[in-house]
């Protein structure tokens, strides 16, 4: 299983960073995706712009602290865990965990050198900042 941690910190408030990385209606920022497609309360789609799909389940939604799902595709299963904390300055911080098990052995060794899923973690912290304006 393989593991990614990315953390930044923002100028914007909790409720404020909040609102933009749990509205899945909002993705226009997000510079890998094409679309979303919502398919239920807690479930959706994410299409990369590779035409590449993904489906998430979330399984935890605690307002301004903890955002969670599971996340499923034809390559692999995995996890992601997102922390909210309000900085000293009245800021934010995340931490996001992201935990993949690829499927097919031969592909996970491949993945290494072709999903970097620390460069699309960063990638993600990177549209987030612009999406606050920072």
């Amino acid at each position: 299983m393989r593991k990614s941690e990315v953390t930044a910190e923002f100028l914007a408030n909790i409720q404020t960073v909040w609102d933009v990385v749990t509205n899945n209606m909002d993705f226009v920022w997000r510079s890998d995706l094409e679309r979303i497609e919502i398919t239920g309360e807690h479930t959706f789609i994410e299409y990369t712009k590779e035409g590449f799909k993904t489906e998430f389940t979330i399984t935890n939604k605690t307002p301004h602290e903890f955002y969670a799902f599971d996340m499923k595709n034809e390559r692999f299963i995995g996890s992601w865990l997102g922390e909210f904390s309000e900085t000293e300055n009245g800021g934010t911080m995340i931490r996001f965990t992201e935990y993949i098990d690829i499927k097919n052995p031969i592909i996970e060794f491949f993945s290494y050198f072709f999903m970097n899923l620390k460069k699309i973690q960063e990638q993600y912290v990177c549209d987030l900042r612009l999406r606050l304006g920072e």
